[in-house]
């Protein structure tokens, strides 16, 4: 009877042993000989484009459907979002982003790292959106004041055998890209020493490491995914967004593979890697593009979703304004480099509404164009989905310079503070170093006075310090209006479309170029014209755009601006 209850004891023991390592109470790394295929499909920088559009991606509902099918082929699937995803069109303002969550929820994402326009609608309500998701909302470098984190650092998902440690960074211009209110009290710390303690914390738990950013990778800034794959060790690959740069096989930094898609889902992002004898052997990206998908049936179940937020959104979005003749350029290539018809507009309807000296609003806050014909409600709040109001404040002619020179020093570089003005105009030189490009600020028709007080018109996120416009946030505030999106409404419905037009506001100073000029028996140099687009200057040489932006070596063939040169082979 005695040996009985031992063997039960032993029994038992082992049978409790063998379940803690088996429901994952233990973490065990992957040591087994067999190797283990992995997919990380990733998106960024969507901005609630969740149909497929002319300018737009491939819609959420072809995201799902290709989802699907690699889920059929691999069940070893990870779906991950790299930012910037819950606000940005019509269809997820209204709902504050919640309509973003149900069809994130639909395809069934693993994880999502805070973009810096995720928390345009406040904490309270990302924290809201963080309940009703069904993946976890990461952010490792984000705490608030009393040390505590806003959303969680990191989560260790376990998938084919292998415990996959995957962490969010969040990128620091937060506090300057949204509304500032949206970040009271938070610290963006510094990506580089957080990644580095959370490597450190995830190494010995984990077989694969997954740093989820929303740095990106522009020159501009400061802290990018680049500088961490540089500087911590241990990471096997960043997911990353913000700079909505398209690395079509991914970018190898410090035996980090970084990848990113783009943006507004033109690409789905997917990584194939092989897992065996306790490490990564083979690991490869691609990207699945908008092309690739216009056969691809769309998810049934993501239809369904999206139909019924139209069906509700409706009733609000449906309602006519306005009409137009002509298109409206909220182009965001356009909007962030040059004078435009709908910058001009919204910032002239500032102007009148608040009977202000000047108005000034930034290009990275108009986030659409408007095609001729009705113009309605719901595209309106796609122009401007921030849900701005206007700002009236007393300024310097001193800060008005200093705010124009820190709106175009990035210039030809597209910026988001690119300034569209009303009530003023000014001459610049790109030539000259930023800070001191301006050649000329006018008020009213005359030469700005430096040390006259002027009364400006501007949006409540420039108002703020936003964009980093830390010039104007201590001047007083002499009154506040409207939403942005209905001063412009009310703009159109008295005096229609009549000052969408570019007059000269805004002057580029530059030598006279030739259109087409002969370098060499091989090639030919052609200058960039506006309303230019790649493919349309292929086509006049008989080339393909894939070709003419291969032989220019072009980051972005998708972004050309006036006066660039661009070489033409000779056929």
């Amino acid at each position: 009877m005695k040996k009985f209850f031992k063997l039960s004891f032993v029994l038992v023991f082992m049978l409790i042993f063998t379940s803690l390592f088996t429901t994952g109470t233990f973490i065990v790394n992957a040591e087994s000989n067999d190797s283990i295929n992995l997919t990380i499909v990733h998106t960024n920088d969507t901005h609630a484009r969740v149909e497929e559009g002319k300018y737009a991606g491939m819609g959420f509902a072809k995201i799902a459907a290709k989802i699907n099918e690699l889920r059929k082929n691999n069940k070893n699937v990870l779906v991950l979002d790299a930012g910037d995803t819950f606000h940005g069109q019509t269809i997820a303002t209204i709902s504050k982003g919640e309509s973003i969550v149900k069809i994130m929820n639909t395809i069934g994402y693993d994880a999502m790292v805070v973009g810096n326009h995720d928390f345009n609608y406040g904490q309270k309500r990302l924290l809201e959106l963080a309940e009703k998701a069904k993946f976890p909302l990461l952010a490792a470098n984000v705490e608030r004041e009393d040390g505590t984190k806003l959303l969680k650092p990191y989560i260790i998902k376990k998938i084919g055998g292998l415990n996959v440690g995957i962490f969010g960074l969040a990128t620091p211009e937060t506090v300057y890209k949204t509304h500032p209110k949206n970040v009271k009290g938070l610290v963006f710390k510094d990506p580089v020493t957080v990644a580095k303690q959370v490597v450190a914390e995830l190494k010995d738990k984990t077989d694969i490491i997954i740093a989820l950013t929303h740095l990106g990778m522009d020159e501009s800034s400061k802290d990018t995914s680049i500088k961490v794959a540089k500087e911590v060790d241990g990471i096997d690959i960043i997911v990353d967004g913000h700079s909505h740069t398209m690395l079509p096989e991914g970018m190898k930094v410090n035996g980090t593979l970084i990848v990113q898609t783009g943006e507004y889902d033109k690409n789905l992002g997917i990584v194939n890697l092989t897992y065996k004898d306790g490490k990564i052997t083979s690991m490869s990206a691609k990207l699945f593009t908008k092309e690739e998908a216009a056969n691809l049936p769309k998810d049934e179940k993501v239809v369904k979703v999206i139909n019924e937020v139209k069906s509700e959104n409706e009733k609000i979005t449906s309602v006519v304004v306005g009409n137009t003749d002509i298109k409206l350029d909220g182009e965001r290539a356009h909007v962030r480099t040059r004078e435009t018809n709908l910058g001009n507009l919204i910032a002239t309807a500032m102007l009148k509404a608040t009977n202000a000296d000047v108005a000034l609003t930034n290009g990275g806050g108009i986030r659409a164009s408007i095609e001729p014909g009705e113009i309605t409600q719901g595209e309106i709040i796609t122009v401007l989905p921030f849900g701005n109001y206007v700002v009236v404040k007393e300024v310097k002619g001193s800060d008005l310079v200093s705010a124009i020179e820190h709106g175009i020093s990035s210039y030809p570089e597209p910026k988001g503070a690119f300034p569209h003005v009303a009530g003023m105009t000014f001459k610049f030189d790109p030539a000259k170093k930023p800070g001191n490009r301006l050649i000329e600020v006018k008020v009213a028709g005359q030469p700005i006075d430096l040390n006259k007080t002027y009364k400006l018109a501007t949006n409540d996120f420039l108002a703020a310090g936003g964009d980093d416009y830390k010039m104007f946030a201590d001047d007083k505030i002499l009154g506040e209006y409207p939403a942005l999106d209905e001063i412009l409404v009310a703009h159109i419905q008295k005096y229609g479309v009549s000052d969408a037009k570019v007059d000269g506001r805004i002057a580029v100073a530059k030598k006279d170029v030739v259109k087409k000029e002969k370098v060499s028996n091989n090639e030919k140099v052609y200058v960039v014209v506006s309303g230019d687009v790649l493919w349309k200057i292929a086509e006049k040489f008989n080339l393909s755009w894939q070709d003419l932006a291969k032989y220019n070596k072009l980051k972005n063939p998708h972004f050309i601006l006036p006066g660039q040169k661009l070489l033409i082979p000779v056929q």
